[in-house]
């Protein structure tokens, strides 16, 4: 843990060694801890927990002081993992064309007639099959 500085807000945890079915409690500060169980001395606690930074402990309970974490650990810059791709141009200049025919040329034979056939299998119906009247057959070289 980084050195707590006085503008951070910290809780308080109190681990119960021996509530199976309430292990922890969650305090906004040591009074209230110590007014809730007047058995655990203020006085006590304090200077094991602000001292040393050690957590006071027994054999029926464990106290600590922990930060409360209100923003992202991580920059913000690095807690994005979806990062928009956008591509400015002016209208007048934009040929989609050209960029889809670059894009399929660089893309492997058996990709672009696999988009193709997938693409074509969409606009027939149920039972329909593909008019090959138009087709040329020819083989690619693997």
């Amino acid at each position: 843990m980084n050195n707590i500085t006085r503008a951070e807000k910290r809780v308080v945890l109190m681990h119960w060694k021996t509530k199976p079915d309430c292990p922890v409690e969650v305090f906004s500060n040591l009074k209230l801890l110590c007014q809730s169980y007047p058995q655990y001395n203020y006085n006590t606690l304090n200077n094991y927990l602000s001292k040393a930074k050690t957590a006071y402990e027994n054999d029926i309970i464990k106290v600590e002081r922990l930060p409360i974490f209100s923003r992202p650990l991580l920059p913000s810059s690095v807690s994005r993992s979806i990062v928009p791709v956008v591509t400015k141009q002016p209208l007048k200049a934009l040929n989609e064309k050209k960029q889809d025919l670059k894009y399929w040329l660089s893309r492997h034979p058996k990709e672009r007639l696999a988009a193709v056939t997938f693409i074509v299998s969409q606009s027939l119906k149920k039972g329909q099959r593909m008019d090959k009247t138009m087709v040329q057959v020819k083989k690619i070289k693997s």
